[in-house]
């Protein structure tokens, strides 16, 4: 195991806006940026701070050119050359892709381990034990990803089919990946649950560099070419032109259709089964979730300067004006205000906020995106 994690690499993609956390999240400030649990730090200092003791100072982040300060302010440990800026957003296939394709000019034999900058995960202790056993997989010759016991039959995630245990020293629960299964409706989740042989996948990868750079290159030539040319110039004074040069045309696709779904089918693929909580904060019912109410009117309220009155409501208030919000006989209620929009919904229609921001942006209201 020692090996494993001498080579073992983190990588953060941060990127995506969370559109269902709108007004709170937004194109220059996404949720990643955010406190959204209480805990008194972003979700991406989280992140950082639960792989820190695995990977010391070994951690690249890859997000937006607009995000540059504010990640080197929340990550001061950061290398300048471990911060990795994409001009515009291109999905994770090539964020990631990017990623091993400057670790693998640097050392063939890194593995590195990706992981999104917006979850939240406890215990700490349990997640790092499953990522430990993913690194000793992945120097197996595995890409690895790290799937959560279901708790519901969510339809929000894709599933992942467990196959045989696999015999790898230092990684008794290694299995391998029979196959990946998209977001499946309420009956076919309530199967997946049901049999105890299906995971969430929680876009969690552990690989060895060459492996998954191996994969991209056999099932996505073209993205694959463009980023070993970027990474070809990393670091040199070409690095910006062949980064504006090359990036525009690269084709936009997940890692999961790019490099998982096809290893998985040639074998290539294992999985440990993550026992911890995990959450995405995809909406603002998992906002709610994730900070339980302290008062016995079961409302949640997050702002450093928030003035809530509520009686005999619940629900979730999130504020970043001095403005008292007065909330009397509603339940379940979802309150965000900020300087330049206000957003009232319920927990249960949560999700639909994304479909508020896509009507913004139709109507060329972007100013508040």
């Amino acid at each position: 195991m020692t090996q494993a994690l001498q080579n073992f690499y983190t990588v953060i993609p941060a990127g995506g806006v969370g559109t269902r956390l709108w007004p709170l999240s937004r194109a220059n400030a996404p949720k990643f940026l955010h406190d959204l649990t209480g805990a008194g730090t972003t979700l991406i200092r989280g992140t950082f701070e639960r792989l820190a003791p695995l990977t010391g100072s070994r951690v690249m982040v890859v997000t937006g050119e607009s995000h540059r300060d504010a990640v080197r302010e929340q990550i001061p440990e950061l290398d300048g050359s471990d911060l990795v800026l994409e001009p515009s957003p291109k999905d994770s296939a090539a964020a990631i892709g990017l990623a091993a394709a400057i670790l693998h000019r640097r050392d063939p034999a890194i593995i590195m381990g990706s992981f999104a900058a917006d979850q939240v995960i406890a215990p700490v202790d349990v997640f790092q034990e499953a990522v430990k056993e993913a690194a000793v997989t992945a120097a197996a010759g595995r890409i690895v990803t790290i799937g959560i016991r279901p708790t519901t039959p969510s339809t929000g995630f894709g599933y992942i089919r467990e196959g045989q245990a696999l015999s790898v020293e230092g990684a008794p629960s290694a299995r391998e990946v029979a196959e990946f299964v998209e977001k499946p409706g309420e009956a076919k989740a309530q199967e997946y649950v049901d049999s105890g042989s299906y995971l969430w996948n929680a876009g969690m990868f552990v690989a060895p560099v060459a492996l998954l750079l191996k994969h991209l290159k056999a099932n996505e030539p073209e993205l694959h070419a463009g980023l070993t040319e970027i990474a070809a110039a990393w670091g040199t004074d070409q690095q910006e032109e062949v980064m504006e040069r090359i990036w525009p045309t690269l084709p936009k696709t997940a890692i999961d259709y790019a490099v998982a779904e096809p290893a998985a089918a040639a074998g290539d693929v294992a999985v440990i089964p993550g026992y911890f909580t995990w959450d995405d904060v995809g909406d603002f019912a998992a906002i709610a979730r994730l900070n339980p109410a302290e008062d016995e009117d079961h409302m949640t309220v997050l702002g450093d300067s928030s003035r809530v009155y509520s009686d005999a409501s619940s629900g979730v208030v999130v504020s970043e004006t001095d403005r008292v919000v007065a909330l009397i006989g509603i339940k379940d209620i979802v309150v965000v205000d900020t300087d330049d929009a206000l957003l009232v919904t319920t927990t249960d229609h949560a999700q639909s906020v994304k479909q508020a921001v896509e009507a913004l942006k139709e109507k060329g209201d972007s100013d508040v995106l």
